[in-house]
């Protein structure tokens, strides 16, 4: 592209979501501590539903709820440092608080991260249904196959299956998804006809049968279809298979990592498979970047937030993550240790990748990762005025081709307060983020695409293609395989 061209091209409206987990701290360990937090109120239920309401008034797209099922038990072989920090432990189950967090509100959505590794697929569909009509499908389901052994053993296993296996078996579970939300029932089943007495009507629910690897589901559905039927679908993996899964799958994709040269290769390739291999317009896959923002009046202020924020930080609690997230134990090396010139390639190439991006920092040891990763975990955290901030999203955007992030907080809910007084008004100014919701009142989906009557998945995607409609005979409509 051409400068010229670039110069003329339309700026993107943001999709802009808060990122939070229902723990305290989340991607910043420690921060609990801090007397300006309130993080730690997560088991209070009139947490979630004042930050729902805070955001849907500033109009956020979303809340992304992460999740995870098991403890980050790798660095020192121990499960303790991520006790003693709160180093995303306790944490709760997400879809529960979905429905009081929509009864308070009428058009954020919803994205709650679900696994497909340790759940039948048949119990999902009935809570994914329930949640998106408690909400006026308002749901969201980000898609994962889970990292953690602890959370395989938990559930009866030695280990975890392999990674491509878990994609294997994530690839039939949303067949089985699909079956069940889109082809079991007609849209038009249900007719709670008085006269006749009839509530749904039989030949209009069917069994989906489905016979696979991995699952044997009869069915049919156990739920009426719900507003969206199949929810805004999210992904957040970046390996090859990951790729591959979010390019037929995903409708919104979510990347971390600390600097956009990370994450253009990877949007390009899933925008390419997304279009030559799927069919689908690579731009209605929507991007999503893990971004911490620490916003001052000045410069100064907010270099003095973050110089205030570090004293709280937990270096134990930054490895616990650290080590969950690469699998690398850190505890088995020096203070001092120079972590690029160890044995391990795994660590080398690791370290090399943080560096590669942080070339202020002379020597990198574990406790150089900590202090890298203690807030804002795996993403990089924008420290400035509004403006500032603000630049340094469109870097993003102009680097990576990002179509919007996923804002994680260090204090709760303080750094949203900041980002909506701060830096949305900044955004506005420089037509980045919109006045209102495209659909006040709608399904997650009709705002995520700004399209009135956009309930379902798009035409394109594959989901699509399982939708029974109204109207159409059973015998012309089979069950794609």
């Amino acid at each position: 592209m051409t400068d010229a061209n670039a110069a003329t091209k339309p700026k993107k409206s943001l999709v802009l979501n808060a990122f939070v987990e229902m723990c305290s701290g989340h991607q910043s360990p420690g921060l609990w501590r801090h007397p300006e937090d309130q993080s730690w109120r997560f088991n209070e239920i009139s947490h979630w539903v004042e930050l729902a309401k805070l955001l849907e008034e500033a109009k956020f797209h979303g809340i992304f709820v992460a999740d995870v099922l098991g403890g980050y038990d790798v660095y020192s072989n121990s499960l303790n440092p991520a006790k003693i920090s709160g180093a995303q432990w306790p944490v709760n189950e997400p879809l529960s608080v979905v429905s009081a967090m929509a009864a308070a509100t009428e058009s954020i959505g919803f994205g709650v991260t679900v696994s497909t590794t340790y759940e039948a697929p048949y119990h999902l569909a009935r809570r994914l249904s329930t949640i998106d009509h408690l909400s006026k499908g308002r749901l969201g389901w980000n898609i994962v196959t889970s990292y953690l052994d602890s959370a395989a053993k938990n559930m009866g296993l030695v280990e975890q299956p392999k990674h491509d296996d878990r994609y294997a078996q994530a690839e039939e579970y949303l067949k089985v998804i699909y079956k069940l939300l889109e082809s079991s029932w007609r849209d038009d089943a249900v007719k709670r006809d008085r006269e006749t007495g009839v509530y749904t009507a039989p030949d209009l629910v069917r069994e989906i049968n489905h016979k696979g690897q991995f699952f044997q589901v009869p069915g049919p559905h156990i739920c009426q279809p719900s507003p969206q039927r199949t929810p805004l679908l999210l992904q957040a993996g970046t390996s090859r298979a990951g790729k591959q899964f979010a390019a037929q799958h995903a409708e919104a994709v979510f990347l971390s990592a600390h600097a956009p040269a990370v994450c253009a290769k990877n949007i390009a390739e899933l925008r390419r498979i997304a279009k030559d291999e799927f069919g689908r317009d690579p731009a209605n896959i929507k991007t999503l970047a893990l971004v911490t923002p620490i916003l001052g009046k000045t410069e100064e202020e907010a270099q003095a937030k973050l110089a205030d924020y570090r004293q709280y930080a937990s270096h134990e609690g930054a490895l616990a993550l650290f080590g969950g997230w690469t699998g690398i134990d850190l505890s088995k090396y020096g203070d001092d240790e120079e972590l690029r010139h160890v044995e391990s390639n795994a660590v080398k190439s690791t370290v090399e990748g943080y560096a590669r991006f942080s070339p202020g920092t002379s020597k990198w040891t574990k406790h150089t990762i900590a202090e890298h990763v203690s807030i804002g975990g795996n993403g990089p955290i924008l420290v400035g005025t509004p403006s500032q901030v603000a630049d340094g999203l469109e870097t993003w955007v102009k680097e990576a081709d990002v179509d919007g992030f996923n804002f994680a907080y260090a204090l709760f809910p303080q750094s949203f307060k900041d980002i909506i007084e701060l830096l949305l008004p900044e955004l506005r100014r420089r037509g980045l983020f919109w006045d209102d919701y495209a659909v006040p009142g709608g399904t997650y989906r009709e705002n995520f695409y700004r399209t009135p009557g956009q309930t379902g998945p798009l035409d394109e995607h594959v989901a699509s293609k399982y939708r029974w409609r109204a109207g159409v005979p059973a015998e012309q409509h089979s069950i794609p395989e």
